[in-house]
């Protein structure tokens, strides 16, 4: 069954942000990441993120970008929707991204906020412009201060918005009230998303529509649980639910992406391997992952130990 073509239909619930598995060489993987793309689509994700910033994207040159993107589209096949990383601080190289992962067959694009070259609003409006204007992709705004050292506006929002291609924020601002108010000045079909597993009832109370999730890569059952719970009034349940990954979702956002590699090693899908500069964890950290990784009780593949 394939998913609807209207991005507010599929930018919805939790949509797992997926690692780049590499080999004992620090090739790309591409066997093991078909594997977790086909895992996730059979859990029920209506979308799935590559190339972002749990795929190292940094790391990868431009065939391998270009090459995961492919294999994620060729794996989904209509069932899910592929969205590509494509953000950069230089206009240039974002236009240059989004360019590739339209060539590869993405589905829409997630640009982030310019980092490092600290712009202000009226740079950070003309950047996300320019790239609407390189490509009829959907793009969804990923706004993360805490990376980025600026924070894109409400204002500079309602203004992109003003543009159709602009569908989604991606929200890391750390606002839990923010979509109730940007609700007001939007346009009904704009959907926002937080990147906080942590926060996400919070966040879907205050009026967001779904998460992009690091832990819905290892436990898709309990995410869509907590979902289904949400959706039918059962807060409590889902709050539930939510209290038993809250050790694990600690650890994955502790070293992101090297914990999430690590659990998704312990479940024997892929190699934990990290290109530099992240590293994968120290004995400490394995233990701590290993431990809340047996504590969620999820029907999943055993722990594969050593």
């Amino acid at each position: 069954m394939t998913v609807s073509a209207t991005p507010e239909a599929w930018l919805s619930g939790y949509v797992p942000d997926l690692p780049t598995p590499f080999d004992t060489k620090g090739e790309v993987d591409l066997t093991a990441f078909r594997r977790l793309c086909e895992r996730q689509i059979a859990a029920g994700a209506s979308a799935i993120l590559v190339c972002e910033t749990a795929g190292e994207a940094p790391t990868l040159s431009p065939a391998e970008h270009e090459a995961i993107i492919r294999a994620a589209v060729d794996v989904a096949r209509g069932r899910s929707r592929v969205i590509a990383g494509a953000g950069s601080n230089s206009t240039d190289h974002a236009i240059d991204l989004t360019r590739c992962a339209k060539a590869a067959g993405a589905d829409a694009v997630m640009s982030v906020v310019p980092y490092y070259n600290k712009p202000i609003q009226d740079g950070i409006y003309q950047h996300f412009r320019a790239i609407a204007a390189s490509t009829a992709l959907p793009i969804i705004v990923h706004d993360i201060p805490s990376r980025t050292m600026r924070e894109i506006a409400n204002s500079t929002l309602v203004r992109l918005a003003e543009c159709d291609q602009f569908v989604a924020l991606l929200d890391g601002s750390g606002d839990l009230t923010r979509p109730m108010r940007l609700s007001a000045l939007l346009p009904s079909r704009f959907r926002y998303l937080t990147g906080d597993d942590a926060t996400v009832l919070a966040y879907l109370a205050n009026g967001g529509d779904g998460c992009i999730s690091t832990i819905f890569n290892i436990a898709p059952g309990l995410c869509q649980k907590i979902l289904s719970s949400i959706r039918h009034g059962r807060l409590q349940a889902a709050w539930d639910v939510q209290k038993r990954l809250m050790p694990l979702q600690a650890c994955l956002s502790g070293d992101h992406p090297a914990a999430l590699k690590h659990a998704l090693g312990l479940l024997g899908l892929i190699h934990p391997a990290t290109r530099l500069p992240i590293v994968e964890l120290d004995e400490p950290a394995k233990t701590a992952v290993a431990i809340a990784l047996a504590g969620i009780d999820e029907d999943q593949p055993a722990i594969v130990e050593g």
